[in-house]
């Protein structure tokens, strides 16, 4: 079941609202009810974050997400085994999002493997260069029917746009800026004339606007010229300040 393309052919005129968090936080035990409370408010995607110990693609909060998840004990193998009755939770897709590093701890193949298992729909590795992507790892993510997004930037060229585009799978990641994640209260004309350039290359994917995204007017921005936006930062802050799960998620949508 392809559960990532069936949410954008069934919301064909609607904003998508994918939400990122990091696996093991606030708590070890979190995730479950996370991803739980996450759908049942509403959330169309969720991007579950594996904890690394360098995220460079990830601002101040979401690093100090990653790093009190690995002082809770988090680890691969304990998300996996929190996640293999997930799909009685929900049937939204789910994102695995990761570094190279820990994917080649893991074994990248065992990953795919276990992702399937428990029925993950795909996987966001944004320090993976692409020709070695190509080469050596979208091979085994097609031989497990998985989906695997890649990542532009305002700076990516659009000859390398197009291959990133040719190659991807489930949609584009389409970053709001060079800068690494966090929230902001706006988005300059500048980006907003990068969305609509890329807007108007049209891809075969649709694309996601993710980076920045933390209110109702960074969320319709992004959403005037992508199918939805991916709010990580500012759903991370949500999970630090009320006093449950729960309360974030309605707080989080609350401000959408």
């Amino acid at each position: 079941m392809d559960r990532i393309k069936r949410l954008f052919d069934s919301k064909k005129n609607e904003k998508i609202l994918s939400v990122y968090f990091t696996a093991g936080f606030p708590q070890k035990d979190s995730t479950v009810d996370v991803i739980k409370a996450l759908s049942d408010g509403g959330v169309d995607m969720i991007e579950i974050g594996i904890p690394f110990s360098d995220p460079m693609a990830d601002g101040p909060v979401i690093q100090q997400s990653s790093q009190k998840a690995l002082d809770n004990g988090m680890t691969q193998n304990l998300l996996f085994e929190q996640l293999k009755d997930i799909r009685k939770v929900t049937d939204i897709p789910l994102i695995l999002m990761g570094y190279i590093n820990t994917a080649m701890q893991f074994g990248f193949e065992n990953l795919c493997k276990k992702a399937v298992e428990v029925g993950v729909d795909g996987f966001i590795i944004p320090d993976i260069p692409l020709e070695e992507y190509i080469s050596q790892y979208k091979p085994i993510v097609e031989k497990y029917g998985l989906k695997f997004i890649l990542l532009i930037t305002p700076e990516t060229p659009e000859e390398r746009i197009r291959k990133i585009d040719s190659v991807s799978s489930g949609f584009v990641y389409m970053v709001s800026s060079a800068s690494t994640t966090g929230a902001q209260n706006s988005f300059s004309e500048d980006k907003q004339h990068y969305f609509r350039k890329i807007a108007d290359m049209d891809l075969k994917n649709p694309t996601l606007v993710g980076f920045g995204v933390s209110n109702k007017a960074t969320f319709d921005a992004a959403c005037e010229h992508s199918r939805g936006a991916i709010i990580g930062s500012a759903f991370i802050r949500a999970l630090e300040e009320q006093p449950t799960v729960q309360e974030a998620v309605k707080s989080l949508i609350s401000k959408l």
